[in-house]
């Protein structure tokens, strides 16, 4: 099997297990009992910005393990990947804000069907990032750095959210932490 199937098919396989994990990721703060300390690592509350750590963490988890299989042969994987992650929570706010605000209403299905989306469009970026050109090396290590920065982003606002609408919870309109959502 040449190193671009075998990639392409642990992107594939990427594809499905940061769907499921990420939908089991939702309820990673409610299963601690509500934990203070875990709450940087799972969504605390329905706001869209906490919806993203659901792509993202298991994304990032996935990048670890794939990067151990396949990743070591791909000169431009940290950036590639880190583009992959980026993607993610753009498109899901693209389509929550966008479906929202044209129907005035949200909708379960359509949510779970962004979420897939996103993660179908940062695999496919990471993919074809992956095999552009041999990008210089200070541009690769903008991906470690750009993940490294997203992971202290989401540290700070989980524990000190801005007051604005994506950090907003949808149906009580409280901000960051919630005892109960």
């Amino acid at each position: 099997m040449s190193s671009a199937i075998r990639i392409r098919n642990w992107e594939l396989a990427g594809m499905a297990v940061i769907f499921f994990a990420g939908s089991a990721w939702h309820f990673v703060f409610e299963w601690s009992g509500y934990w203070q300390p875990i709450a940087w690592l799972a969504p605390v509350n329905e706001s869209v910005w906490e919806h993203f750590k659901m792509a993202f963490w298991p994304g990032l988890i996935w990048a670890g393990a794939a990067y151990v299989v396949v990743g070591q042969t791909v000169k431009n994987y940290w950036i590639g990947r880190a583009c992959g992650l980026w993607c993610m929570p753009v498109i899901i706010a693209v389509i929550s804000y966008g479906y929202t605000t044209a129907l005035g209403t949200r909708y379960l299905w359509v949510d779970i069907l962004s979420f897939l989306i996103a993660i179908a469009i940062g695999q496919l970026v990471s993919y074809k990032l992956f095999f552009v050109a041999e990008l210089c090396v200070q541009v690769r290590w903008l991906g470690i750095l750009g993940i490294v920065s997203t992971i202290l982003v989401f540290v700070l606002f989980t524990y000190m959210p801005p007051h604005i609408f994506i950090f907003e919870h949808v149906s009580t309109h409280e901000y960051g932490i919630l005892a109960h959502y």
